[in-house]
């Protein structure tokens, strides 16, 4: 990590198993205005070509799922320093809405998804790859609840929805990416003890940069009128 390049964290793991959580604490941290955070749902693929009726059939727990292209320019972007428009995916209609979201560079940039560590080219951006990780049961009670409360769904359609994609998705795709990961928090968004050393981990490591930063910042130099006759 160079003193002027960002922090690239990727936060993965299952569907509920409490990576929001982890971002938070990781903006908590650094401080809002010093983490730009790529949410990895907002970069499915446009679907507003297929019909409703055959949207909902789309398997987005597959990788296939993804748009990696753009996501992968939008990081790249985001390290260099410029800022990027984040497309926003509408839930309720299966596909991406025509709005987006302003996102611009930070000292610290977070790319969070069950997929984040999925991609190779964007973990050999990452500086720090963490993996969060929950018992099956806890992870389903938590998409329940978002998803009915949040994405307009019923519960019958996420049963059906985890019982044919989400868990054969997770065993077949997430759970092995954790072998990539620099570290593992079990037991979710719950582990506080592991929350707080990642937080002093990035703590210490961007402290360190600004230094390194400060260290080679060349002394400013006053140059004295020539008074030679």
């Amino acid at each position: 990590m160079s003193p002027s390049q960002p922090f690239f964290i990727g936060v993965a793991g299952g569907s509920g198993s409490g990576k929001t959580t982890v971002t938070r604490r990781v903006i908590e941290t650094v401080g809002a205005a010093g983490v730009a955070v790529l949410s990895q749902d907002n970069y499915y693929r446009d679907q507003s070509h297929i019909p409703f009726a055959s949207r909902l059939h789309t398997n987005y727990d597959h990788p296939d799922a993804f748009d990696w292209p753009l996501l992968n320019t939008h990081a790249r972007a985001l390290l260099s320093g410029q800022h990027v428009d984040m497309p926003v995916y509408d839930f309720t209609q299966h596909t991406r809405s025509a709005c987006t979201q302003p996102l611009r560079s930070a000292p610290v940039i977070v790319l969070e998804g069950f997929f984040s560590l999925y991609d190779q080219a964007l973990r050999d951006l990452m500086n720090l790859k963490v993996f969060v990780d929950a018992d099956a049961d806890v992870r389903f009670i938590r998409r329940l609840e978002r998803d009915t409360r949040e994405r307009g769904r019923s519960p019958e359609s996420v049963i059906a929805q985890y019982l044919e994609f989400v868990r054969p998705m997770h065993l077949s795709f997430v759970e092995p990416t954790k072998r990539y990961a620099d570290v593992i928090i079990q037991h979710g968004g719950m582990n506080e003890p592991a929350l707080g050393m990642l937080a002093a981990h990035i703590r210490s490591t961007i402290e360190r940069t600004n230094q390194h930063a400060a260290y080679l910042k060349p002394a400013s130099l006053t140059l004295a009128e020539d008074t030679t006759p």
